[in-house]
């Protein structure tokens, strides 16, 4: 009994995570391809603890130095990730 209120209690702590981590890629979906890139480029650093203004700008950065983006879309591409991004925090 003391096991599956264990798994129980593990369960819903951990349901927030994935509900965040769920409607961020669904947001992501909506972007466009350079969002997309900053988007999935830049998940991997987002905690919730991270600087996500800091971790945005060094993506998007290093993507337009790289020439994988263009400086022209980069910061509405930003902004937009950094939106869902956002999401993936919660």
């Amino acid at each position: 009994m003391r096991i599956i209120t264990a798994l129980a209690l593990l369960a819903l702590s951990a349901a927030p995570a994935f509900a965040g981590a769920a409607e961020a890629k669904s947001c992501a979906a909506q972007l466009d391809a350079n969002g997309q890139l900053i988007f999935n480029t830049a998940l991997p650093q987002v905690s919730p603890s991270a600087d996500l203004r800091g971790v945005v700008t060094a993506t998007t950065k290093s993507l337009v130095s790289s020439g994988q983006v263009p400086m022209s879309a980069a910061r509405p591409a930003a902004m937009a990730a950094g939106q869902c991004l956002k999401l993936a925090m919660q």
